[in-house]
């Protein structure tokens, strides 16, 4: 009777890791690689339209990609091209 009394802590495990945007577009490059597409014209052609197809389920690459922004995607390509170029 006495642990009725007692506060119970209830931990909900965190969702799934969050990825960087440099992360996903590498998992969803080498996703498109490895199911032998052109990984350039399908990641521009979704970040272009917004629309999920070009990206593959193969290794969850569609619901990563779906985890960032396109904006953000984008924003992490200009910056790591500028900072190559540079």
């Amino acid at each position: 009777m006495e642990s009725m009394d007692k506060t119970m802590k209830f931990n909900v495990k965190a969702e799934e890791e969050e990825f960087t945007s440099q992360e996903i577009l590498l998992k969803v490059y080498d996703a498109l690689m490895e199911k032998e597409y052109n990984p350039i014209n399908q990641i521009v052609g979704y970040l272009l339209s917004g629309d999920p197809a070009y990206i593959p389920r193969h290794n969850n690459a569609r619901s990563l990609v779906r985890k960032k922004e396109r904006d953000e995607l984008i924003e992490e390509l200009v910056r790591s091209y500028l900072h190559q170029h540079r």
